[in-house]
């Protein structure tokens, strides 16, 4: 049984989503202020966290910042805005997917279900490592080094680096992206793959503006530039 921390201070919202997760078959834990999901997380230990952004003692997006030092289980964000500022926001401090209300409950659980697979598939890979000049990747530690230096990826970059990796040389639709790394498809709005890119460029010291080692293919999605990890 997957156990999901719910944090959401909407009491009568908070109770139709955790009853509905539970007769999905998932133990569901409620916590209604944004200052005690580090506790709850460390005590809980949730294989997803459904977090709301507007929260008594700390809102999402600090909450969001403050954990995913160590958090590494997926953070699924609520916002009631449809604003862009709010959405990449919430992709920028860490997290790995957001569902905008009112929740729609059967988008909500598979958005869930997406990301639990994700991490599920990810968690059973064989070891693996794929290496261009400095930059190393394991697979199965989920680490990516450049030099000496371990470079600090939250579980989506990692998958996203890896996927593109794997395919050095060649485009990876922005389709396929969604797809296999969201869990969804794509339907040419969202903005999520290309603010993950973003954080890898700026990780991996790319050049923000004119981009050497992860490029865009305009109009298709991205190329991993083998021979460009040497300096």
């Amino acid at each position: 049984m997957h156990k999901i921390l719910l944090v959401e201070d909407d009491a009568r919202l908070a109770s139709l989503v955790q009853s509905f997760l539970q007769q999905q078959g998932f133990e569901v834990r409620l916590e209604s202020r944004g200052d005690t999901v580090a506790a709850a997380c460390q005590s809980f230990a949730p294989d997803l966290l459904i977090l709301d952004l507007m929260l008594p003692g700390m809102d999402g997006f600090t909450v969001c910042r403050t954990i995913r030092a160590w958090f590494q289980a997926p953070i699924l964000m609520l916002t009631a805005k449809q604003s862009d500022i709010d959405q990449v926001l919430g992709l920028e401090l860490g997290a790995d997917d957001y569902v905008i209300k009112p929740v729609e409950p059967r988008v909500l659980l598979a958005r869930v279900n997406a990301l639990l697979r994700r991490t599920q598939a990810a968690s059973k890979s064989d070891n693996q490592e794929l290496q261009f000049g400095k930059l190393k990747l394991n697979n199965s530690a989920r680490e990516a080094h450049y030099g000496a230096e371990l470079v600090e990826l939250t579980s989506y970059e990692f998958d996203l680096l890896w996927m593109l990796a794997k395919h050095a040389g060649q485009t990876v639709k922005r389709e396929a992206i969604h797809k296999q790394i969201i869990g969804r498809e794509y339907d040419g709005l969202d903005r999520t793959v290309d603010v993950r890119v973003s954080h890898l460029r700026r990780k991996l010291n790319d050049n923000a503006d004119t981009p050497f080692r992860i490029k865009t293919v305009w109009g298709k999605g991205y190329l991993f530039v083998a021979d460009a990890w040497n300096d």
